[in-house]
Formats: C-alpha cells, sequence, structure tokens
C-alpha cells in the first residue's frame, strides 16, 4: 500500500508579467506542516519590456520565503529593508502584525539583455502565538545554509532542521525546507530524518516514490511520520519540505492569513484605507481584488 497520500501538478496562473506555477494551497490539501503558500516562478525569460515589478502589497500571520534558482530579486519593504536576492540566498520576511513589500528586477539587469527568471514564493504560517509579532526581516547569503554532499548528491539546508542540522533562518515551528540535486540515481531514506509532514516538489527529472513514477512540474504529499524512501533518477533536482501542522485551521485570503476570520477582515478593511506601514518613497501599490 502506498504511503503517499496525494500527487499535485502544478497549476498555471497569469501574474501579469509571466507565468508561475501554484502548488498550495490545494483543494485535497491546504498546507503541509506549516507551509500554506508555494508558487513555482518560470523558468521563464525576462528582458527590454518585460521585467518582474511586483508593487508595494501587505502580508499578516506569516513569513515569506523567498529561494531563487535564477536571476535576482530587490527587495524593499515597510521596515526599510533594500536588499538583492540572488540564486541560493535566502529572503525570510516575518509579517506578523503587519508589513508591506515590493519585489523587482534589479536595475543592473534592465540593460536591454536577456536573462531567466526561476524561483520559489513561499508563505509559513505563524503559530497562533506568534501572528501578532512585530515584523522581522533576514537574509541569508547561499554559503551561511548548511550544505554537504553524499557521493555525487548534494544537499541545502534552506529552512528548519533536517538530517541532524539546522539552518540559520529563525524560524517560529517544527519544520524544514531541503533543496537536493542528484548526478547519479540516489535512494533517499527520509525517515527519521525530517519531523511531520513531508512534500516534495520536483523542480527537475524525476523520482520514484512507493510505486509511483513522478516527473518534474509535480508535488507529492506523504504521510506524517510515514514517508517511504525515494529513488532520486540522474540530474533531478528536488525541494522536501514539511513540518508539524498546527492545531488550529488557517484561513488565507489574498495576502492574509490568520487563525481568526476577523483578523483579516481587519487587515482588509487597513489596507483599503491605507493604514499599513509603507515602503517609503513608494507610491505605488496593489489594490485589494475586487470582491474581497
Amino acid at each position: 500500500m502506498s504511503n503517499i497520500d496525494l500527487i499535485i501538478e502544478e497549476r498555471s496562473r497569469d501574474i501579469g508579467d509571466f507565468l508561475v506555477g501554484r502548488i498550495l494551497p490545494f483543494r485535497k490539501k491546504r498546507m503541509v506542516g506549516p507551509f500554506i503558500f508555494i508558487d513555482h516562478m518560470g523558468p521563464t525569460e525576462l528582458g527590454p519590456e518585460k521585467y518582474m515589478d511586483v508593487d508595494q502589497h501587505p502580508h499578516i500571520g506569516l513569513a515569506t520565503l523567498t529561494f531563487l534558482l535564477e536571476g535576482a530579486v530587490m527587495h524593499e519593504d515597510s521596515l526599510g529593508t533594500k536588499v538583492k536576492i540572488q540564486p541560493g540566498s535566502v529572503n525570510w520576511m516575518v509579517a506578523g502584525s503587519g508589513v508591506t513589500h515590493t519585489e523587482r528586477t534589479p536595475q543592473e539587469l534592465r540593460n536591454g539583455n536577456v536573462f531567466t527568471m526561476h524561483g520559489y514564493q513561499i508563505w509559513v504560517a505563524l503559530p497562533k502565538e506568534k501572528e501578532f509579532m512585530q515584523p522581522e526581516f533576514h537574509h541569508f547569503d547561499a554559503n551561511e545554509l548548511p550544505h554537504w554532499q553524499e557521493g555525487s548528491t548534494h544537499f541545502k539546508l534552506v529552512a528548519g532542521t533536517a538530517f541532524r542540522k539546522t539552518s540559520p533562518v529563525p524560524v517560529f515551528s517544527d519544520m524544514f525546507m531541503v533543496e537536493i540535486k542528484t548526478e547519479e540515481e540516489y535512494q533517499l531514506q527520509i525517515n527519521a530524518q525530517v519531523r511531520g509532514e513531508i512534500g516534495i516538489c520536483i523542480v527537475e527529472g524525476s523520482i520514484q516514490a512507493c510505486d509511483n513514477h513522478v516527473e518534474k512540474g509535480n508535488m507529492l504529499v506523504s504521510k506524517a511520520e510515514d514517508a517511504c524512501s525515494l529513488t532520486i533518477h540522474p540530474n533531478s533536482h528536488i525541494i522536501l519540505f514539511g513540518g508539524q501542522p498546527f492545531e488550529q485551521e488557517r484561513q488565507i485570503f489574498w495576502n492574509f492569513v490568520a487563525s481568526d476570520p476577523s483578523t483579516i477582515e481587519k487587515a482588509k478593511e487597513n489596507w483599503r484605507n491605507k493604514t499599513f506601514p509603507m515602503v517609503q518613497n513608494d507610491e505605488t501599490y496593489v489594490s485589494l481584488p475586487e470582491g474581497f
């Protein structure tokens, strides 16, 4: 009997400048551990007259985790942060009680040349007692993250605790996110290496899991604490993520996450009235979608 609960195919959606693949939430699986939202950006070519320009928009009750594979993004937020994220590094923005930010193609890439943009935008729900904490921002370069090699297979611990290692990213719940790249076939034993629910995003290549052959562009969700071993095929690239689920259900509306629906309603009102903290010297903003 298979230990895989669900295989989820990426669903494309248009965000204006390019298509992204929505992985979470899914109608049959709203969260994997504390992970409540995952968008796969690209890979897509950007260049003259087509850049990433996401105007300022708000968040509450979550932490955003940006992890790039190709390209670069300039992040600015209402805390005064201005930092460029590049492949392999991590931006970890804790929204808590409320934060606003923008994401744009850096000026040096607006030079008339074509470049590839590829990465993941991830939301991690905060524990109930941390939903109203003060916002924070943390950036970690690629060489600051734990990384190791087993034979020709490369591992990077992006966030949380896994494989008896801990990332410096300051998370607030029991979670993990691990990047794995293979050159040859590799047998991955997950049991006892991570805790909680398990999701597996296949970025490139394919895997064999519990008699299921799964190609890139899909995500697998395994039963909590009960993962079978994986065969990762040569020249594959996967992201392993998850953690302990929360006892309380989370509401998600637009860019807001909360355990209490009234908190969402208050955030909507604050954004309409422009009482959120805003990015300095930036007059742009994303309007609340119609119907909210």
